[in-house]
């Protein structure tokens, strides 16, 4: 680690979602508003994602351009989706296009497990393609597909074939009738064009630990529903695998977003990568450690699958290999010190010491998140830093 003496430096307030109650803007809004009563530092709020939800909201604060295209959601209805671009790099959130909350109050449920596609995300990746970028970072956490990607190459164009040489609809569901795989209506573009998967899961594709049993659940599946869409997964893998002669099922990763990684790295050789670190780069997030005095992350819940490498702790390691102190606030911690210790954090705030009863918490968590600004200000500088001694 680096020896780090900014001591009069300035405050980075970075944390992810507090999911369920307060998005990760308005957490580094409420963090930034209670650091700025008692300290006169100057503060800079820089909201995070990993890939999933929130992903391109937190590039258009580090200087992205929003970008409105057509697309389908998970039902295959009209939606409008945005992305961001800055350059020739664009950044598209699987999410808004085959994200659990475009289901709107019709499931999740085995019906939505089975149905879903990730079809728009195919055509919001065909039209950055046709606006000339020649990076493409695709951020895929919080989908309700289980299709193994087959919708996202049809959005690109790609045909999916059937027994008679019919088009079949690429949606779990479906993935069993698919016998053959027609590339050649994707845009040939994309081959000089970087793809890279932003993935903070390292999930096969099949299997007991792959996408259908793991996720389905939450996207609605019961045990037969998921024991089904594995099943029809184990299909697809088998014909992406004739079709390509390597087998990429049981690689890390390659059960995200329901497979979406899985087509995009086994059929459009796309690079799977950690989502925190590639996002805090895209974003400049190493230049604002330059000369910071602390880093604050957070998340809703600070628990063993955050120290797997989530935004929060992503985020903690790049400070601490500088050399700058880093704090987290929490809704709740399950995870003790020696853990967040070894992940770069040195003390961890949370709402539940404010306030035990969660329902009330998440009600109130910017209120909560205001008053714990304020108590890190005066916690790590004192009198010296403070606007009220």
């Amino acid at each position: 680690m680096l020896a780090h003496n900014n001591s009069d430096g300035h405050l980075v307030v970075a944390p992810d979602k507090f999911k369920g109650s307060v998005s990760a803007a308005g957490a580094a809004a409420a963090l930034t508003d209670g650091l700025r009563s008692a300290t006169s530092r100057p503060v800079v709020p820089f909201p995070i994602a990993d890939g999933g939800e929130g992903t391109v909201d937190m590039l258009m604060t580090a200087g992205f351009s929003p970008v409105t295209c057509a697309a389908v959601d998970p039902l295959g209805r009209p939606v409008e989706m945005v992305y961001a671009r800055s350059g020739r790099t664009a950044v598209i959130e699987a999410a808004t296009a085959c994200g659990l909350g475009l289901l709107r109050g019709c499931g999740p449920n085995r019906a939505t497990a089975r149905i879903a596609t990730s079809l728009g995300v195919g055509m919001a990746l065909r039209d950055a393609l046709a606006r000339g970028v020649d990076r493409i970072v695709l951020g895929i956490g919080g989908s309700a597909t289980t299709d193994g990607g087959a919708g996202l190459l049809v959005g690109l164009g790609a045909r999916l074939l059937d027994e008679y040489d019919d088009p079949v609809y690429p949606s779990a569901a479906e993935l069993p009738h698919i016998r053959s795989i027609d590339l050649s209506g994707v845009d040939r573009g994309l081959r000089d064009v970087e793809l890279v998967v932003a993935c903070d899961v390292d999930n096969p594709l099949t299997g007991p630990d792959g996408a259908a049993h793991v996720y389905g659940p939450q996207k609605g599946a019961d045990p037969e529903t998921a024991r089904s869409l594995d099943r029809a997964l184990v299909h697809w893998a088998d014909i992406v695998t004739a079709h390509t002669g390597q087998d990429r099922r049981g690689a890390p990763g390659m059960g995200a977003a329901g497979g979406i990684a899985f087509a995009m790295a086994a059929l459009l050789g796309a690079r799977v990568a950690p989502g925190i670190d590639l996002l805090l780069e895209l974003g400049g997030f190493p230049a604002l450690l330059d000369g910071a005095a602390l880093v604050i992350v957070g998340e809703g819940s600070l628990d063993e699958q955050s120290l797997r490498g989530k935004g929060p702790v992503g985020v903690a390691r790049q400070a601490h290999a500088r050399g700058v102190p880093v704090v987290a606030v929490a809704g709740r911690s399950t995870v003790g010190s020696a853990e967040t210790q070894s992940a770069g954090i040195g003390s961890v705030y949370t709402l539940a010491e404010l306030e035990a009863d969660q329902t009330v918490s998440m009600r109130n968590a910017v209120t909560l998140l205001n008053l714990i600004g304020a108590t890190i200000a005066r916690d790590r500088f004192g009198e010296l830093g403070s606007r009220h001694p």
